[in-house]
């Protein structure tokens, strides 16, 4: 098979995953952030008897809680997320939700968690600091530890470029998640995109690092040849590697819990991206920089940095 006679393939068909989430992610709120972000109370409460969703939500209305959000766990069980509640406040709510709907495993809550709206502006902040330190922390890397082919540079920041890839794809699905069944992007949701960027660089390496070999052994001249070879030698491993992954990652997703259930949403989406651009994005990139046909693209954007300055 030839990968790069087929690259534009590759990008149209990330152009149908990454744009529609883009269009979602222009829509406000973009993402449902949990109170992890926003601050808040969060209360989990399992009911004995058949209790709707609906009847719940109608009732936190009632009791002065418009802006809750009511989510289902499984069963009758629900995660129920509101503006910040002292302790009394919980407890009020707790008992008359049992009263007046039906009665609670244990007499009360399951959990209770407070977020104050400070934590919740210094989660965002260090959350962004951590992809960002990832990202230059990943293209330094690369840079250094591929020092002994030609422009070592160019593998780095195609390294970066999937990473942003998959990085999208991930957060255009939870934004079309949170428009149509209220998923939350939470603390875990941001170890999940760490983990995927950790992912998604290392299947990239795979296949640069076969790609260095074969420009070392003088394989070929043109480079097209060269990452094609490569990334035929490399795609049994990767794929072998990533399918694995994803079947324990579906166990989890089915028997896990709620709990850890969107960081597991994250890996497997992630999972599937980062294999995806290791191939499709980050080698194409490479050989499209390589031949200049990446840099004639650029200067065709009507973006004066990219216009060939006149003599």
């Amino acid at each position: 098979m030839d990968f790069v006679k087929n690259k534009r393939w590759f990008f149209f068909i990330s152009g149908l995953i990454i744009v529609p989430g883009i269009v979602f992610l222009l829509i406000p709120p973009a993402l449902k952030l949990g109170i992890d972000f926003t601050g808040g109370s969060s209360i989990t409460l399992s009911f004995t008897k058949q209790t709707s969703q609906q009847d719940l939500r109608s009732e936190l209305v009632t009791l002065g809680y418009p802006d809750a959000t009511v989510q289902n766990i499984g069963g009758n069980s629900y995660f129920v997320r509101t503006k910040a509640l002292s302790e009394a406040e919980k407890d009020i709510l707790v008992t008359t939700l049992g009263s007046n709907l039906a009665p609670l495993q244990g007499d009360k809550e399951d959990s209770f968690d407070f977020v104050s709206a400070l934590i919740a502006g210094e989660t965002v902040r260090n959350s962004v600091l951590a992809v960002l330190l990832a990202a230059v922390g990943i293209l330094l890397f690369i840079t250094y530890a591929f020092r002994s082919v030609p422009n070592s540079f160019r593998y780095g920041v195609c390294a970066v470029i999937a990473l942003i890839h998959d990085m999208l794809v991930v957060l255009g699905i939870f934004a079309i998640l949170g428009q149509f069944f209220d998923t939350e992007v939470n603390a875990m949701f941001i170890l999940g995109i760490l983990t995927v960027l950790g992912y998604s660089v290392h299947d990239t390496i795979v296949v640069f690092d076969r790609i260095r070999e074969n420009v070392g052994r003088g394989f070929s001249r043109d480079m097209s040849v060269v990452v094609n070879v490569s990334l035929m030698e490399t795609i049994g491993r990767s794929l072998n590697t990533s399918i694995t992954l994803l079947f324990t990652l579906l166990a989890l997703l089915l028997f896990g819990g709620s709990t850890i259930a969107n960081f597991i949403l994250v890996l497997i989406i992630g999972v599937i991206a980062g294999t995806y651009s290791s191939i499709g994005i980050a080698s194409q990139v490479l050989v499209m920089w390589s031949t200049g046909e990446l840099g004639q693209l650029l200067r065709k954007l009507p973006i004066p940095l990219f216009k060939r300055q006149e003599a």
